[in-house]
């Protein structure tokens, strides 16, 4: 009866693609502790240092947290609701200057629901051939039909605009902002200006970007000035806020719709009032203090080649990529080899995720491993 799924579980073994849950012992700042062992953890999306950080969550609790339950036991459109999530919801609209601002209860959530609702029959999204998994599953489940344009080809979306824009109703586009197994930063004014040119809607998946980029921690959007311009941004709060939970913010009529058809937001119970209030908390009392380290940790990843605070160190073979691991694990850095289907075949490879306490003499051992340069890499 199980055979079929042994056989592929073997299959997978044999060409180094399989995956297990590690136990992890716990977690310290900067530092991950497996099998006895500290390591350097670049394999986390706490960019910020807020997750497990005890001192945070301490103050979070004596500050008012200890108000809130640790379950909503109901979806938002039956009692799954509390001031503090429309007072989050509000927040986030006054910080993107928005109309509107629906809470998801992850970025994989919103952007499913999303991407399979705006786009019903008759209308067309236009994706990044690298977009999230999230962002491809939402359209699979939409009843649009949809396009995957080379990744960050701004002339190849254009042509595929200018010979299918006119043959559908509703017409969306659809792209991270960083992206997140590669760290390249996608063109935000030429995906605006084609948006208005063919009469589209833009949504921008600032997972990677929200509370890293920007003065204000908004993201790319913020740093290139085209957030008014924007239909939709979606962002997360389990990664830089160290909390769970995402958001999508902009016009009205677009949110009022997402609550009426998006699915994975209507049949899911709420998060915790705490979760809510712990991300709230953040971002009004944490973050703006973190600009000058999330700067410093950007430009560390500018020395090591990248766009962003993601480093990816392409090595092709997944046997080899996990090879590599093991060597950097010997060597007290805990990295992960991301094999096919996260990234095509033949580009497997280890993503390095900076956080803001990493430094460059953390990195000096993993670049004479690696061989990784950058632009700069002559100074680490």
């Amino acid at each position: 009866m199980y055979d079929f799924y042994k056989n592929r579980i073997k299959e997978l073994e044999a060409h180094s693609r399989f995956r297990f849950i590690r136990n992890i012992e716990k977690k310290e700042g900067k530092y991950i502790y497996i099998n006895g062992r500290k390591l350097l953890n670049l394999s986390s999306n706490n960019y910020l240092n807020f997750a497990d950080d005890e001192g945070i969550v301490r103050e979070f609790l004596n500050t008012g947290g200890d108000r809130f339950s640790f379950g909503s036991a109901s979806a938002r459109l039956l009692t799954g609701t509390l001031p503090v999530y429309k007072e989050l919801e509000q927040l986030l609209c006054d910080m993107y200057k928005k109309e509107a601002a629906l809470l998801f209860n992850s970025g994989y959530h919103a952007n499913v629901g999303i991407n399979s609702s705006l786009a019903g029959k008759g209308d067309v999204i236009f994706s990044d051939k690298l977009n999230h998994a999230s962002i491809i599953d939402g359209m699979k489940l939409s009843q649009g039909k949809f396009f995957r344009y080379p990744h960050n080809d701004m002339e190849a979306l254009e042509r595929l605009l200018k010979r299918e824009r006119g043959n559908f109703k509703n017409a969306v586009i659809v792209s991270e902002s960083v992206f997140s197994m590669d760290g390249d930063i996608a063109d935000l004014r030429k995906l605006v200006e084609l948006k208005k040119k063919y009469n589209g809607i833009l949504i921008l998946d600032e997972a990677h970007a929200f509370g890293v980029f920007g003065k204000n921690g908004l993201g790319v959007n913020e740093t290139t000035g085209v957030t008014g311009e924007v239909d939709l941004i979606v962002g997360t709060f389990g990664k830089a806020i160290g909390s769970t939970g995402a958001f999508v913010t902009g016009r009205r009529v677009l949110i009022d719709y997402l609550i009426n058809s998006a699915r994975s937001f209507i049949f899911s119970t709420a998060l915790a009032p705490v979760n809510i209030a712990f991300s709230m908390w953040i971002i009004e009392n944490k973050l703006a203090s973190t600009y000058e380290k999330r700067e410093k940790m950007l430009a560390l990843g500018r020395k090591l080649g990248s766009e962003s605070h993601i480093i990816p160190v392409i090595v092709g073979e997944n046997d080899k990529t996990v090879e590599l691991c093991d060597i950097l694990f010997q060597n007290g850095y805990f990295t992960l080899p991301i094999r096919p289907p996260t990234v095509p075949a033949g580009t497997s490879r280890i993503r390095l995720s900076l956080t803001t306490d990493i430094t460059e003499t953390d990195m000096e051992k993993l670049c004479s491993i690696t061989g990784l340069t950058g632009k700069e890499t002559a100074a680490l």
